[in-house]
C-alpha cells in the first residue's frame, strides 16, 4: 500500500476528537485503502481488532445496511461498552438519510466515527446544517506526483515519469498495471462511466447522457482557460451541440459534486475584489482527459497548470487565479499560515519573449508577498527581482 502520509497525519491528529471526521474525494482516489491504513495504524498502538466496526457500503454482503435505521442497530450491537470503538463508514452516501445514523452514533462518548463519499451531496443543504460543527472534512486527492514517484519502480529519470503520471493517470491502482496502456485505458473507462453514470446521471436525474458527455469533452479540452457558462452554451451551440445557460449550469454542479472538475474563482489584485465572471475549471486527473480525448493537440502548459493547481490543493492552500489591471495570474493562494503567493506557470521560458510575458503579471503586483515562475525548464534556481523561477519538478518533489 502506499503510506498515504498527508492523509493518515490528518487523521491520527484528529484521533478520539470529537468530531466526525469526512474524507471526500473523487471515487477510486484511495478512500477506502485510507481506511485501511489507519485501522493497520491503530491495531499497531493498541487498538483490539474488535474495537474497530467497519462497512463499506459497495459491498454486497452489506446490502442490507443500507436502511439507515438497520445501519445504527448493526453498529450499535457490536459497540464495546468499556473501550473506545472506531468506526468506519465507507461510501456513506449510499444509505438515504445516512446523517441520522450519523448524527446519532456521534453523541455517543464511545464512538470515533469516521466516514467517506464520493459526492459532495452528502454535505449539502439540510445535510450540512444537521452535522454543523460536528464534523471536520479531508479532501482527498489521487497521488501527488511525489506519491507517484515514490511508489513506481522505476529507474526512469524525473522527466520521464512526469510523463508517465499525466498520461497514465494519478490513481492509485493504476501503477499495478505497469505501464500496460490497455490496462489503464480500460480502468479509467471503468472510472470514467460509474462517475457519469451512478455520481451524475443516476443522482441529477439527467436524460441526455451524450449531452453531458460532449459538455466533460468540452471542459477536459479547455482546463486552465478562463471561461463562463454563456460562453460555454454558446460555443457548443457553434459545434452543433445546442443547450441551455441552465442546463450548462446544472452539469457543472454535477461534475464539482462529483470531485471530477474543480471550480477556481477569480481575484482582482488591484481592486481587491473577487469577480463574479472568469472562472477556470481544473479536472482531478488528467489521465481521465487522455482517456477521453486521446493525446494529439494536448496543451502541456495547461497540463503542467493543472497539475501545480492540484498541488497548491494538497498543501491546503485557498486558491483563486488573478487579475491585475489587464495582465492574468495563475493563482493567488493563501496559505495555511495565512500568507499571500502568486504563481505563474509556464512550460517553458527558455525565449525571452515568452519570459518577459510571464514575469509582467508578477511585477505588476508592487506588494511583497512571495513570487514564483513554475517552468519544466531544467535550470538553476534563478530570482528575477525577487521572483523565484524554479523548476516545476523539483517544487513538486518538496
Amino acid at each position: 500500500m502506499i503510506p498515504r502520509k498527508l492523509y493518515l497525519d490528518k487523521l491520527i491528529g484528529f484521533k478520539d476528537k470529537q468530531l466526525i471526521k469526512i474524507i471526500t474525494g473523487i471515487r477510486r482516489c484511495g478512500k477506502s485503502t485510507l481506511f485501511e491504513i489507519y485501522q493497520q495504524y491503530l491495531m499497531r498502538n493498541g487498538v483490539e481488532k474488535e474495537q474497530i466496526i467497519s462497512v463499506n457500503f459497495e459491498d454486497v454482503d452489506y446490502s442490507e445496511l443500507k436502511d439507515y435505521k438497520k445501519l445504527h442497530n448493526y453498529i450499535k450491537d457490536k459497540l464495546l461498552a468499556d473501550k473506545m470503538n472506531y468506526v468506519f463508514l465507507d461510501e456513506i452516501q449510499l444509505v438515504p438519510d445516512f446523517q441520522i445514523a450519523v448524527n446519532s452514533l456521534y453523541i455517543r462518548k464511545n464512538i470515533d466515527l469516521y466516514i467517506t463519499g464520493s459526492n459532495a451531496y452528502m454535505l449539502s443543504g439540510e445535510i450540512a446544517t444537521l452535522l454543523s460543527g460536528r464534523y471536520i472534512e479531508i479532501q482527498m486527492l489521487p497521488l501527488s506526483f511525489k506519491e507517484f514517484v515514490t511508489a513506481l519502480n522505476s529507474i526512469e529519470n524525473l522527466s520521464r515519469k512526469y510523463t508517465r503520471y499525466v498520461t497514465e493517470s494519478s490513481f492509485p491502482q493504476v501503477l499495478e498495471f505497469e505501464g500496460d496502456q490497455d490496462k489503464i485505458r480500460e480502468y479509467l473507462g471503468g472510472i470514467y462511466n460509474t462517475i457519469i453514470l451512478k455520481d451524475i446521471i443516476a443522482r441529477k436525474k439527467i436524460a441526455d447522457y451524450m449531452m453531458l458527455d460532449s459538455l466533460v469533452r468540452f471542459m477536459f479540452n479547455n482546463i486552465g482557460n478562463m471561461t463562463s457558462t454563456n460562453n460555454i452554451a454558446n460555443t457548443m451551440k457553434s459545434q452543433g451541440r445546442a443547450i441551455t445557460v441552465h442546463t450548462v449550469e446544472r452539469y457543472l454542479n454535477a461534475l464539482t459534486d462529483s470531485y471530477i472538475l474543480y471550480r477556481v474563482g477569480r481575484y482582482d489584485v488591484k481592486g481587491k475584489q473577487y469577480l463574479k465572471t472568469g472562472d477556470k475549471y481544473y479536472i482531478a486527473d488528467i489521465g481521465l482527459r487522455y482517456y477521453l480525448l486521446g493525446k494529439k493537440n494536448a496543451d502541456f502548459g495547461y497540463i503542467l497548470e493543472n497539475i501545480v493547481y492540484l498541488e497548491l490543493l494538497r498543501r491546503g492552500n485557498k486558491i483563486y487565479t488573478g487579475k491585475v489591471g489587464n495582465n492574468e495570474i495563475d493563482f493567488i493562494t493563501e496559505t495555511k499560515a495565512g500568507l499571500t503567493e502568486y504563481y505563474q506557470v509556464a512550460l517553458t521560458v527558455r525565449e525571452e519573449k515568452t519570459l518577459k510575458r510571464e514575469l509582467l503579471p508578477l511585477e505588476s503586483i508592487k506588494d511583497h508577498n512571495t513570487k514564483y515562475l513554475l517552468t519544466l525548464d531544467e535550470d538553476p534556481l534563478v530570482s528575477h527581482n525577487g521572483i523565484k523561477q524554479i523548476n516545476a519538478l523539483d517544487w513538486l518533489m518538496e
